[in-house]
């Protein structure tokens, strides 16, 4: 009777109404395996890819984003040169290393670039040009070093491809609400040359992740052959995009951004704050991303992506013609919920197609590709911009005349929806699995040309 008795004490029972004795939860300790399963999902993530692996991750994609937005560059796109920087990883090892040095260079640039326009008062007209130009090129290679380095494990651990878009996105929504939310108060502390003072320290923290990353070093690497390297990365990256699982993922990407008719020229800016909220929104999505959908195919979810997308678009219309406020909703309050749901949804849809374009990089030349890829994406916006500015030019419409506005909004929302008939261009397969055939991600040109490599960080670092 003793030990039934303590056995109930430790493992409570009730019965339910079939007379079935069911454990009862602790509501406490449910709250609290909520808590720590971010914790675990990191530690996870560690084990598989080495816990500095991760932490570089972090670092990286999250000082990228508070260090752009802090800047409020947000019309200026750092990823313009990617391409060149992407071959430039792949086939030029500095040093026998293909992503530390060029981390490194990264960090430096932004460094200098920062405190050049920090600290000089009486500022030549050049350098005064030059040095923004510099620090969204650091960004642009810091960004394409840390992309190629994912890239390279996700080739090796395929079943993690979903797990690692997420810890970026994170990373980089987390490191948005930082930008946006500290911007205009460091400004007011600081001032606007205190601010770019600041912005040389995320930057060093990138020179610090170079220094601290290690990777297999290319022996005996022909320098007088980099042309023919080039050259033979030319021809794997052409040989890849006519690939038909390749080319078809990349057109449907380009449809979904062009067609998305950027027409937020005529809205009148908003404030930080908003943006912070829109940040929000982002992280909630890759949270439900993380969560709830990457285990299921791509076509699936870019389908109620796409579809809430062209909906969601129409509540800009609640706003043009006043709904909100007949409705007793103000302006402010309604523009952040717009903000938070747009940038929730645009994150949903993005994912897949991150998860998906690591499954699509050959071995060898992952920077080139990523950069491809995200130069796919900034011509898709750039198409959607100037469509949209054509729309709002035919409709008369300006920052001070809004008359014709919703006609665009009208017309933007079906537009949205088009890319659902090419869904078609998306495979079914199982995300957790490889797209391209095995003899792809096995690309070799030489002896002093890179395996996928283990990326972990040095033994300075092994030690703690």
């Amino acid at each position: 009777m003793m030990e039934e008795r303590e056995d109930s004490e430790t493992k409570p029972l009730h019965q339910d109404a079939g007379g079935s004795h069911v454990r009862r939860i602790n509501p406490k300790k449910g709250i609290l395996e909520m808590m720590l399963r971010p914790i675990q999902w990191l530690r996870m993530l560690s084990e598989e890819l080495h816990w500095s692996f991760v932490l570089g991750v972090v670092i990286v994609y999250g000082i990228i984003s508070t260090w752009y937005y802090m800047k409020d560059e947000q019309k200026v796109q750092p990823s313009q040169a990617q391409p060149l920087w992407g071959l430039l990883t792949d086939v030029v090892p500095i040093l026998g290393y293909r992503r530390r040095p060029y981390l490194i260079f990264a960090g430096f640039l932004g460094v200098i670039s920062m405190l050049i326009l920090s600290l000089h008062k009486n500022l030549h007209l050049g350098f005064a040009l030059l040095s923004p130009v510099a620090g969204s090129a650091g960004i642009a290679i810091a960004d394409v070093a840390i992309g190629a380095c994912v890239t390279q494990h996700a080739i090796s651990h395929t079943y993690l491809a979903g797990d690692m878009q997420s810890l970026c996105g994170m990373s980089s929504s987390i490191g948005a609400l930082l930008g946006f939310s500290l911007s205009g108060f460091f400004v007011h502390l600081v001032g606007a040359k205190g601010v770019f003072g600041l912005l040389a320290i995320p930057a060093s923290l990138v020179v610090l992740v170079g220094i601290l990353l290690r990777e297999s070093q290319v022996r005996n690497f022909a320098y007088r052959r980099v042309k023919e390297k080039i050259v033979d990365a030319s021809k794997v990256m052409w040989t890849t995009l006519k690939c038909r699982d390749v080319w078809r993922p990349c057109l449907y990407m380009y449809l979904s951004l062009a067609l998305g008719l950027h027409i937020h020229e005529g809205i009148q800016e908003v404030v930080g704050s908003i943006f912070s909220v829109g940040a929000v929104g982002s992280l909630f999505g890759v949270l439900l991303y993380q969560n709830f959908l990457k285990n299921h195919p791509f076509r699936d979810i870019l389908f109620w992506a796409q579809l809430l997308h062209g909906v969601s678009g129409l509540l800009d219309l609640v706003l043009v013609l006043r709904i909100n406020l007949k409705l007793g909703m103000p302006d402010y309050f309604f523009v952040v919920v717009d903000e938070a749901v747009s940038r929730m949804i645009g994150r949903i849809k993005w994912m897949p197609f991150l998860v998906l374009s690591s499954k699509l990089f050959p071995s060898g030349i992952e920077g080139t590709f990523f950069a491809l890829i995200i130069s796919i994406d900034q011509i898709g916006l750039l198409s959607s911009a100037w469509s949209g500015g054509l729309v709002l030019h035919m409709l008369n419409v300006t920052r001070t005349q809004f008359d014709n506005l919703w006609i665009a909004i009208v017309i933007r929302s079906p537009l949205r929806l088009i890319p659902i008939g090419f869904l078609f261009l998306m495979p079914r397969s199982d995300p957790n699995l490889s797209i391209l055939p095995s003899e792809m991600l096995r690309t070799k040109r030489g002896n002093d040309v890179l395996e996928p490599e283990n990326i972990e960080m040095a033994t300075l670092v092994n030690s703690i």
